[in-house]
């Protein structure tokens, strides 16, 4: 498995053949520098966590562009389809979806969800977490978009991820300390993945809180910059 991180939650995941994106958000995040066509080649699939901007971000283009399959909760993919997407994956919470060669549950998450139309909120279903599997490949955890809650320890208990991709950037999400508490009281990872800081002023600058709150735990922390990328 090779991981890269995209900033803010966007992820590019290459399992076998399957090349995957998490929560998009390139062309409309100031932090991301890289190349939006590197950054996208040979997409299969996209996952989106919940539907606000930030995290749909260039999901329809790189649908358009490239044929990835949207994956997501039933009213994200409803809603991408009246805009134009031609090929969606849609399930709800608790259900575990199919994507050939892996597949992705979606979990709960302590957050809202919608997007912004004519100034009026439009509900896009539940934020969720992101469960993926692949036979011989260690399970991850997204946590899209949360706050710490009692039933990440269903969620550990249920599906021993193995890596976990935390929320640390603090007002919105989780803060660092807070994160470091989620992981340490309910999950046994072996690598765990800092995101959703640095984008924008009104969250952490940085995963150094969260870094320095996982001192000690048997873990290994990973925040690699805009486009460096971890194999495992």
């Amino acid at each position: 498995m090779k991981i890269v991180w995209l900033g803010h939650s966007a992820f590019r995941l290459e399992i076998g053949s399957s090349v995957i994106l998490t929560d998009p958000f390139l062309t409309g995040n100031s932090k991301f520098t890289g190349d939006f066509e590197e950054a996208i080649r040979g997409a299969t699939h996209i996952l989106l966590t919940h539907g606000h901007d930030d995290h749909v971000g260039d999901a329809l283009r790189i649908a358009r562009e490239t044929g990835a399959e949207i994956v997501g909760n039933f009213e994200i993919c409803s809603f991408l389809e009246e805009q134009g997407a031609q090929n969606t994956n849609p399930g709800n919470t608790g259900g575990r979806i199919p994507c050939g060669e892996f597949s992705v549950s979606l979990t709960d998450a302590r957050h809202s969800a919608s997007t912004m139309i004519d100034g009026a909120p439009i509900y896009l279903g539940p934020a969720n977490g992101l469960i993926v599997e692949s036979p011989g490949e260690p399970t991850l955890y997204h946590m899209g978009d949360t706050g710490v809650f009692g039933d990440m320890a269903l969620i550990a208990e249920l599906y021993a991820p193995r890596i976990g991709i935390v929320p640390v950037g603090g007002r919105f999400t989780m803060d660092g300390p807070q994160a470091a508490f989620a992981v340490r009281k309910f999950f046994s990872f072996d690598t765990v993945i800092p995101c959703h800081y640095g984008t924008f002023d009104a969250i952490a600058p940085d995963p150094s809180a969260f870094v320095a709150a996982m001192k000690g735990v048997n873990t290994k922390v990973w925040a690699g910059g805009i486009g460096e990328a971890l194999e495992i």
